[in-house]
């Protein structure tokens, strides 16, 4: 095993499948002689060449487009939009064609391509930098979404995505781009699309998150464990379409009590249906109300004041503990 950042380790996806699928490429902004806004695709273009690292202009809409049509052609195009609050750019394309093309074609075409952004926040960045509108593609019919939390989660979820048939949104929380290093197997791994993952075991209430609130959940139950004798268990959900209701069901089941974590703004977030599946398949084992902590219902802050935005572990801990209190 090596020690690599989430950088590092999507990095090494990229070029596993580079080198295993001669169908594969990448292409977008910067993504070749720079490497990315990131960094995450460096080097890459001088191992395969620049057919197969496309640096596109700066034009979300084609890069979408031509990917769709690339993907629908016969081949693995992993197009990265820079920032994923430049999505919006590409709306209609991802919307109605990239998730919609294979139900039109009644499966006599497919979309296997995968749209990489960095997104949320945590970096104090300006304007549409720091959006975390994941919800907008769980509602949309045609995609698969999900969002690593750690290196080793990255690089295996991101293969995973690779080789999916179907489009996938793919999104990477910048704000632990390098924030801390993990174990990455030296043999190339995926991971089962629509599972969970448990980060820590616990009965006395269920943690759910995904992305880097993993991280201040985590945190949450540390102090949790060490201050107030409460064990909770963290739930990284990592697909959120689809979504491993069954993890959901049994962790609420073994703990009766749920607090949900996302930085997403709140109403409507991905949180609500979460909240709503726990709802309709473990009402009988709830013990208190199922409690969300996410980010306000505003545009996302300039970064003087970011940090009142974001959850951290501190309304973390009170949240668990109020309900706790139920």
């Amino acid at each position: 095993m090596a020690m690599m950042n989430l950088v590092e380790a999507l990095n090494l996806a990229l070029d596993e499948c580079l080198r295993e699928r001669p169908e594969a490429l990448i292409m977008g902004e910067d993504v070749g002689v720079d490497g990315g806004v990131f960094r995450v695709t460096k080097g890459l273009i001088e191992k395969y060449g620049a057919k197969r690292v496309v640096d596109t202009p700066l034009a979300e809409a084609g890069i979408i487009g031509t990917a769709i049509g690339m993907a629908a052609a016969g081949l693995r195009p992993v197009a990265e939009i820079q920032f994923s609050g430049f999505t919006y750019q590409a709306f209609h394309q991802i919307e109605q064609n990239m998730a919609r093309l294979r139900n039109r074609t009644r499966g006599r075409l497919s979309v296997p391509m995968v749209m990489r952004a960095p997104y949320g926040g945590g970096i104090r960045a300006v304007e549409h930098h720091s959006e975390s509108r994941e919800a907008y593609w769980v509602h949309t019919p045609g995609l698969k979404v999900v969002i690593p939390s750690s290196p080793r989660a990255g690089r295996a979820l991101l293969r995973t995505a690779i080789l999916e048939d179907d489009p996938v949104i793919f999104y990477e929380p910048k704000a632990i781009y390098r924030a801390f290093k993990e174990d990455v197997p030296e043999a190339p791994e995926t991971w089962p699309v629509g599972r969970a993952r448990t980060l820590r075991d616990g009965d006395a209430i269920t943690i759910v998150a995904w992305g880097a609130m993993t991280r201040p959940a985590l945190d949450a139950a540390g102090e949790l464990a060490d201050v107030h004798d409460v064990h909770a268990e963290v739930l990284d959900l990592q697909w959120l379409k689809p979504m491993d209701t069954e993890a959901l069901v049994a962790s609420v089941r073994r703990t009766g009590r749920v607090v949900i974590v996302h930085e997403a703004p709140k109403t409507c977030g991905v949180g609500a249906e979460v909240a709503a599946r726990i709802v309709e398949y473990a009402l009988d084992h709830l013990e208190a109300p199922i409690r969300r902590v996410a980010g306000h219902d505003i545009v996302f802050p300039f970064f003087q004041v970011e940090r009142f935005y974001l959850p951290d572990a501190a309304r973390i801990t009170r949240a668990v503990l109020e309900t706790l209190q139920y």
